[in-house]
């Protein structure tokens, strides 16, 4: 499997970055081949300036977003949940990269659009401070519904597997590596 990395956590040294360095270390132990981004080394406007009335030219990291999701059949995302959400600057990189024309097309006659991404699986690994049942229940876990459904079906991955880690501040390193290795676990073998 070719699998592509983006870690969303605009801090390298984070929970996050560590568990993309576990997640690229076992994938390539199970022998498959793993490119890997973490949006806080990656230099780009997350502003879409014109919303998609054009489209604004891209930074060399984007064009290797992009080179890395044509490449890749199956697309992993690390992040921490902020607001109910994900960060802003991995909401900025979606906006940026995922753009009309080649995450997704909308058709000139008729109704719907051509998922340009198809035929690639997604996996999204979240990680929060609360309890998963309160993102569950408070918020329906909007996040994980917002990228599943709004964003990466959308562009045509399937299945779209969610992972989460809760209550991230309340765990020792000793659960949170229980947690991590619960993930890891599921990467199956080339």
């Amino acid at each position: 499997m070719k699998i592509y990395i983006l870690m969303g956590h605009p801090l390298t040294e984070s929970l996050n970055g560590f568990i993309a360095d576990e997640y690229e270390h076992e994938a390539v132990l199970r022998g498959h081949e793993v490119r890997v981004q973490k949006l806080g080394q990656m230099q780009f406007d997350p502003v879409l300036r014109e919303g998609y009335k054009s489209i604004q030219a891209l930074e060399p990291d984007l064009i290797q977003a992009q080179e890395n999701l044509k490449w890749c059949n199956h697309w992993v995302l690390i992040y921490p949940v902020w607001w109910g959400s994900v960060p802003a600057l991995l909401k900025g990189f979606l906006d940026r990269t995922l753009h009309p024309g080649f995450a997704f097309q909308s058709r000139k006659k008729g109704i719907g659009w051509d998922k340009l991404l198809k035929g690639r699986t997604a996996e999204i690994i979240a990680t929060s401070d609360a309890p998963s049942f309160w993102l569950r229940f408070a918020y329906l876990s909007s996040d994980f519904t917002t990228l599943r459904n709004a964003t990466l079906r959308y562009c045509g991955f399937s299945p779209v597997r969610t992972r989460r880690i809760d209550r991230v501040k309340f765990k020792t390193e000793d659960l949170i590596r229980k947690d991590v290795d619960r993930i890891l676990r599921r990467i199956p073998k080339a």
